[in-house]
């Protein structure tokens, strides 16, 4: 699966966007550089296991070992103590991302219940889109008699377009199903 993503931009999408915004230099034309997928857990200061699930929920998502993020700060209002717990995160590069985007745009998406297509307002003026999805159930690894707790995420395309019109139309290239 990396390789037909990975194909599909070096001879489809990277022409087009070539074409598309008149760039002189290849190296100008936009391309994925990472997916982070980050899940915030904040139950989990109460119950240790549950960060113990949602590294290994992750992991079968991703393909890669999360590393679990702990606070940098304490907040008294949510019983939070600097060095806590509270999240995972993977950052995924080169062949790991184009199958990750592959299987995510493909297989994922179309599994989310009255799916229309994602917002196009979600991109951060710097080319890059973020997203978050309610559960992680969706997911095909997951098996859902397994889960204990449904936990959301949030996941971050980074690219190296300048301008978010360049970015969304790099991503729909890709495959990514905005809304009409």
């Amino acid at each position: 699966m990396a390789a037909r993503m990975k194909e599909a931009y070096k001879n489809e999408v990277f022409p087009a966007l070539k074409d598309k915004f008149g760039y002189d230099n290849p190296m100008m034309v936009p391309k994925l550089e990472k997916i982070t997928i980050n899940m915030g857990l904040g139950e989990a200061k109460d119950n240790a296991k549950i960060m113990e699930t949602a590294v290994e929920e992750l992991a079968l998502i991703s393909g890669q070992r999360p590393v679990v993020t702990k606070a940098r700060k304490s907040v008294a209002n949510f019983k939070v103590r600097t060095g806590m717990s509270v999240g995972c995160k993977v950052t995924l590069r080169g062949d790991n991302m184009y199958v990750f985007a592959d299987k995510f745009f493909n297989i994922v998406l179309p599994r989310v219940r009255d799916f229309r297509g994602v917002s196009k307002n979600s991109f951060d003026g710097r080319g890059n889109y973020s997203l978050g999805l309610k559960e992680q159930s969706i997911f095909p690894e997951i098996v859902y008699d397994k889960v204990d707790k449904i936990k959301g995420m949030n996941i971050i395309f980074t690219t190296t377009a300048k301008t978010d019109e360049e970015a969304a139309e790099l991503l729909r290239l890709l495959g990514m199903p905005f809304e009409k």
